[in-house]
């Protein structure tokens, strides 16, 4: 089955998904719970961190995209003025990774099919292992997921370029955590970043949840308004 028709099955374009619908369900129930019966510290605090998981997670500290030149899967050189004025959703692979990276790259597939006619929307994915993710094996992954190198870009470069781009600009990096699995020893690679027109890191979402897709798009919509 094609990355398309995997996206155009997985997330209706007209209806939210039924994870979504239950997450709100659940979000009304417990607050309804908490006023009707006055348990509010216990059932406030479960429906607030269950809708914060949803609607994202704000970053820990002011962060900002960094300046970077790197290399896509095309072999063309994509600069951080490439970005300028765009919203800008990230994420972060390694194409050996069997377990996470498929499942958030389809996440990022999603919302570029879902925000197609939206000229403003650039997608980049960052490789934390640029030795082995060469434009040729970008190239070939991107392919699973229907890339459109228009809009899309699997970058890699200089590991020391990359690395620092990420840490800067995204991820938390622990090198004295013998248990990371990912090069670079980033903390929460599963996850999306959304970046503001004014290269503002507003949002993370989770990669690893369906919910995520119709969130990323919604918050989209928001900033596109807000600007």
């Amino acid at each position: 089955m094609s990355a398309v028709n995997v996206v155009n099955k997985t997330v209706p374009a007209s209806s939210a998904p039924p994870d979504e619908r239950a997450g709100r369900l659940f979000l009304i129930i417990a607050i309804a719970l908490a006023v009707t019966f006055g348990a509010g510290g216990l059932f406030l605090i479960i429906a607030l961190n269950h809708h914060e998981r949803d609607a994202g997670i704000l970053p820990d500290h002011p962060r900002q995209l960094a300046d970077f030149s790197l290399t896509d899967r095309t072999g063309r050189t994509i600069t951080r003025g490439d970005m300028s004025g765009k919203i800008v959703v990230v994420d972060f692979l390694l194409t050996s990774c069997s377990l996470t990276c498929p499942v958030v790259n389809r996440r990022m597939a999603e919302v570029q099919q879902l925000t197609t006619n939206q000229p403003d929307v650039r997608f980049l994915s960052l490789t934390v292992d640029p030795r082995t993710d060469t434009p040729a094996a970008l190239m070939k992954y991107g392919d699973r997921f229907g890339t459109d190198s228009n809009r899309w870009f699997m970058l890699t470069g200089e590991k020391p370029a990359l690395h620092s781009l990420i840490a800067t600009s995204f991820l938390t990096q622990d090198l004295n955590d013998p248990f990371v699995y990912m090069p670079g020893n980033f903390s929460h690679t599963e996850r999306i970043a959304l970046v503001d027109a004014h290269g503002q890191v507003r949002m993370y979402f989770d990669g690893m949840r369906p919910e995520t897709t119709p969130a990323i798009v919604a918050e989209i919509e928001k900033l596109r308004k807000a600007d």
